[in-house]
């Protein structure tokens, strides 16, 4: 078969996944009287998905995991499918377009388990383990693997880790079939909201939206010292809310930062450390967060709004503690800022891309005011970017209509590893279900932590760090949110609190070695050691590590609580993001001693201590606050004294 005929079956394939969601959103089989169940849309669109997962990223790469998907997303990377990747492909269509046309019989007859029907299911289970491989290593295929062969085998494993007796059959036709397993919420959310918000972001992307957010980043702070390093952070930010993918934001928006830092004076690995953080808060920063937050939404039962409005101070945190770093590290260096001659106007940037900013206006009062569901706000913003981009030049230039269906189809591809890692997510769920473990690891975490809050989560927050290394985020999130959570809510921890706390420790091993994914792609674009952007990366993400200890001991910084209370808390929590951020730069006006350093630290642990950590805590916090106004008095005193070598503040 000819290159360029797989490449036209691929985008005929990417067409068709973004054809079905859309068509199913807005409910056109309804309309024209086709009435399917929503399994058959998801089968379908598994079915497409699958073969576009084993002809994007062939055997023949021999690379596998995110590591994959940022090769593909950083070099533009096609390696020609092979047989072997034709043939699976060919297998995902048929099986699953074989169980979606004639579902309505299926349930009925695998009832009985028939030997068809479980073939059929144990082959989509067997590729939607292949395509997961494929697109975020063997990590998460093998703790899955693990949880099937708990299912069959349970019976013979001592009481406490034992389940009832499962055959192989009901297994797979429960895990492949049925709606508590692979066609389960988990799945339905990728493919129903999740896909409309991919599509809003590829639009976004194609018609000039990130060089939008990278000058209007430029132009609003270009001119202070560090400014190149704190355009890719606010630059991140921007796109990061649209992305929602850490490796996604750093190719986009690092091609331009890092060359730029580099440039500025920053030393590559740095550059690109700066970078990778930046672009791996997109994860959590509203209104469009990742994938992880539409499944949350799901699994609290809330509107997609309340998990949007409970982010944003911990969004907010996380990236005025890496902005404040990045100022001090610029200080330290002596980096200034570019003269405001040679930097756009923030009103000339605004006249020619303020367009741009519309429709995420449109959809924050879709989901805040007129109580939209997300998937219909992400749709109506798309339409409108949509016909802006033909409408509307930008720097001179429009889309054609056809460029701007190119870009909404080209959505029907970026998804594949998102459905993917939901696909196996169901499954690992359904695992679960049948062998009961969610319930009995809820309690022995509860027993292991001896009924000690701090404890416990301690455990979780490592489990989520540690699970977060080799695995993606919405993994993460999916394996925690089933088996931690629920010991965090039964302990006490209000179930938003609880969820949040998973997700933000999740994504920090996006930056932290040895797998490090964002930081590695930035230092591709940066040409620098990888190892050594990890660390720094590690560093300056110092505070994010804290960040969930915060949030889940204090409602107010979850938007729980009176304006009083949260403004409070919000002042309190950046004053300790200040103090140990100069502890951790030593620097502030003017170099700071290591015994200084170590004295803030300890202001900083102070003022992180929120009032229901342990008794007492208030008075420690109130004490923290006395000391940190007392310290950075005398910082300001020291300030710009040629004793200490003190640096512009421009």
């Amino acid at each position: 078969m000819s290159d360029n005929l797989i490449k036209s079956m691929m985008t005929a394939m990417r067409a068709a996944v973004v054809l079905l969601v859309v068509a199913w959103i807005l409910n056109i089989p309804g309309r024209i009287g086709l009435n399917l169940f929503t399994e058959q849309m998801m089968m379908a669109v598994l079915g497409l998905s699958l073969a576009l997962t084993f002809l994007t990223f062939p055997l023949s790469s021999g690379v596998v995991g995110e590591e994959a998907v940022a090769a593909r997303i950083l070099e533009g990377k096609e390696d020609i499918a092979g047989p072997i990747d034709l043939a699976l492909a060919a297998l995902s269509l048929a099986c699953c377009f074989y169980i979606a046309i004639r579902y309505p019989e299926l349930i009925r007859e695998l009832v009985g388990r028939p030997v068809s029907g479980v073939a059929i299911a144990t082959v989509i289970v067997l590729l939607v383990f292949e395509a997961s491989r494929r697109v975020a290593g063997l990590a998460l295929v093998i703790i899955v693997l693990l949880l099937c062969a708990h299912a069959l085998f349970g019976w013979v494993l001592p009481e406490m880790f034992a389940s009832r007796p499962i055959s192989f059959s009901r297994l797979m036709v429960y895990l492949g079939v049925d709606t508590n397993a692979l066609l389960g919420n988990t799945l339905q959310i990728a493919i129903v909201v999740v896909v409309p918000f991919i599509i809003m972001g590829q639009v976004l992307s194609r018609c000039g939206g990130s060089a939008f957010f990278s000058d209007f980043a430029a132009s609003l702070m270009g001119s202070f010292r560090g400014g190149s390093a704190k355009i890719a952070v606010v630059g991140s930010a921007f796109f990061g809310m649209v992305s929602g993918s850490a490796v996604a934001n750093v190719a986009s928006v690092g091609t331009i930062t890092i060359p730029l830092m580099k440039k500025s004076g920053f030393p590559p690995h740095t550059a690109a450390a700066i970078e990778a953080v930046g672009s791996t808060g997109g994860q959590i920063a509203p209104p469009v967060m990742g994938a992880a937050a539409f499944v949350m939404a799901e699994y609290l039962q809330v509107p997609y709004a309340d998990v949007m409005l409970a982010s944003i101070i911990p969004a907010f945190l996380f990236y005025a503690a890496l902005f404040v770093q990045v100022d001090l590290e610029s200080a330290k260096l002596g980096i200034l800022g570019e003269p405001r001659a040679t930097l756009p106007s923030p009103w000339k940037v605004l006249r020619e891309g303020g367009h741009f900013l519309l429709p995420f206006v449109l959809l924050v009062v879709g989901l805040l005011w007129l109580n939209m569901e997300p998937e219909y706000a992400a749709l109506l913003g798309t339409a409108l970017l949509m016909v802006m981009a033909v409408i509307i030049p930008y720097k001179g230039q429009r889309l054609s209509i056809r460029e701007v269906l190119s870009a909404a189809v080209s959505a029907g591809g970026a998804v594949t590893d998102i459905i993917a890692i939901t696909a196996i997510s169901g499954i690992l769920i359904g695992a679960m279900n049948l062998t009961g473990v969610t319930f009995s690891l809820t309690q022995q975490l509860i027993t292991l932590s001896g009924g000690n809050l701090p404890l416990l989560i301690l455990i979780t927050g490592f489990a989520s760090f540690i699970l977060g290394l080799p695995l993606p985020t919405l993994g993460v999130y999916l394996i925690l949110a089933v088996l931690a959570a629920p010991a965090l809510v039964q302990a006490g921890i209000a179930p938003m609190q609880a969820h949040l706390f998973v997700l933000f420790s999740g994504i920090l091993g996006m930056v932290t070695p040895p797998v490090a994914l964002a930081a590695f792609a930035a230092a591709t674009i940066a040409r620098s050691d990888q190892w050594k952007t990890g660390w720094t990366a590690t560093r300056l993400s110092w505070c994010a590590y804290l960040i969930p200890f915060l949030f889940i001991y204090s409602p107010a910084l979850v938007m729980r609580g009176s304006a009083l209370e949260i403004l409070v808390a919000l002042g309190i929590a950046l004053l300790g993001i200040v103090m140990g951020t100069i502890a951790v730069v030593g620097f502030f006006f003017a170099p700071v001693s290591p015994a200084l350093r170590a004295v803030y630290g300890v202001i900083t642990v102070m003022l992180f201590s929120q009032p229901a950590m342990f008794p007492g805590a208030a008075w420690v916090q109130g004490a923290g606050v006395a000391a940190a106004v007392v310290a950075i008095t005398r910082e300001i005193m020291r300030r710009r004294t040629p004793a200490h070598g003190g640096s512009a503040t421009t």
